[in-house]
Formats: structure tokens, sequence, C-alpha cells
């Protein structure tokens, strides 16, 4: 078995494990602390009348919000089983959603002739990425941008691991979702820091803001208080 088909049923299975119910994944945050936010960042440099295309959307939540922004919005996952459940969760079909491998060139070129140029939300896809497959997923990005799209691209810092360690270090060891993220075979915050600049700028693309920022969790610290792992943010376009 390859390293991305491994990769690929990962993803399968932890989506086919996680329920329906809303932040039952640890990163399934509510917009407003998420897509949100990141739609400002985004907004002063995008032409918003083009449709937008979430990256890895997981179980929908950010592309349902996408949808209220856009005029049109498309999800796309690795995993058939997300894309499952982000169907379930919009039965009034307020986006569109599809399996996707962001490292099939010919199947995201065909998705680019299909949509012409677009807006891009990718939240945090590179750093949980097979290190050989992070170029083609920025690649992809500049596929879909075309010439007048703009993309919002979000990662984890290496800041990151530091606060996943502690959080597992909990009593009683780490709670339950990200024990399931662990037990799964994923690898939260698994890019340095200066390689995701360094991909965007190799897949041609040209970054026209960034800033530090934190995306919020759905774990809990003992405490209570919500979880947010450090992360930069960029606004990208082709180069």
């Amino acid at each position: 078995m390859s390293v991305s088909e491994r990769y690929r049923q990962a993803w399968e299975s932890y989506w086919r494990e996680t329920s329906d119910a809303p932040g039952d994944a640890i990163w399934d945050a509510d917009p407003s602390l998420s897509a949100a936010p990141h739609l400002d960042l985004l907004a002063p440099h995008a032409d918003t009348s083009l449709p937008i295309v979430d990256l890895g959307c997981g179980n929908g939540t950010q592309t349902r919000y996408l949808a209220s922004r856009f005029g049109r919005a498309l999800g796309v996952d690795l995993a058939q089983a997300a894309v499952e459940h982000a169907r379930r969760a919009d039965p009034a079909g307020a986006a569109e959603y599809r399996r996707l491998s962001l490292t099939d060139a010919a199947a995201v070129a065909d998705l680019g002739r299909r949509l012409g140029d677009t807006n891009v939300y990718m939240r945090a896809v590179i750093h949980q990425s097979d290190a050989a497959d992070r170029r083609p997923v920025a690649e992809a990005v500049a596929t879909l941008l075309g010439r007048r799209g703009r993309g919002f691209v979000v990662e984890l810092t290496a800041g990151s691991k530091a606060v996943l360690r502690e959080l597992a270090a909990s009593p009683g060891g780490p709670p339950p979702k990200l024990r399931r993220v662990f037990d799964h075979g994923l690898r939260p915050a698994d890019a340095a820091d200066k390689e995701v600049p360094e991909v965007l700028a190799e897949a041609g693309l040209e970054i026209l803001a960034d800033g530090p920022t934190a995306l919020a969790q759905t774990e809990q610290w003992p405490d209570g208080s919500r979880v947010d792992l450090p992360a930069r943010w960029f606004v990208v376009s082709r180069a």
C-alpha cells in the first residue's frame, strides 16, 4: 500500500468513526471562530462574484458558511466519508460537495476548467499532508485560482505541537477528540513553519498578506477553557 493510500484510508476511517454531531471533530469549530474572521482577511483582496472552493472541507461546516458569502461554494475532500457527512449536514443544498484528491493534478485541472477562476479557502491541510504531497496540494490551489482568484490558506505552526503535547498530558491522557486523531495515524502540525511559505512560492503563488492567528478547536482544557492552536494565515494569488 502506498503512503498516499494509507493517508486516504486514515481519513476515511476517521470520518467513518466521527458522528454527525456538530463539533465531534476536534477542528469542527463554529464558523464565527473560523471561516468568518478568515473571510474578513480575504475580502479586501478577493472578487466575491467568483465561486469559492473549500479544500479539505471535512463535514462542510465552514463550506456552508462560505456559501452565505459567495454565490457558489463547493467543498472537496479526500475522504468520501467526509463528503457524505457534509451532504447530510446540508439538506437544503446551500453548497456542493465532491470527493477530490488534491494530488490528482488532472482531476484538479478538470475542476478548474469547469469552475473557471475561483477563490480558495484551505484550512490546515498542508501540515496534515504527507511531505511529498505538500507541494502538489499548493499547486492545486494555484491551478484553481487561475488569474483572478485569491486564496486564503491557514496552517498550524510549530507552537501547536507544544500545545498538543500539553493537552495529551492531561490527567487521564489525551481527551477523546484528540485521542481519535492519534488513533487514526493523523499528524497535526507536521510541517515546519518555514516550509509552508516555501511550498506556496514553489507552487507559483504570491503571498499578498499574512499574519499570526490561532485555530479554535472543539476540545477543552481540564479547566473548561477552549483549546486554541497557534497558526499563520496567508492570502495568495498566482504569481
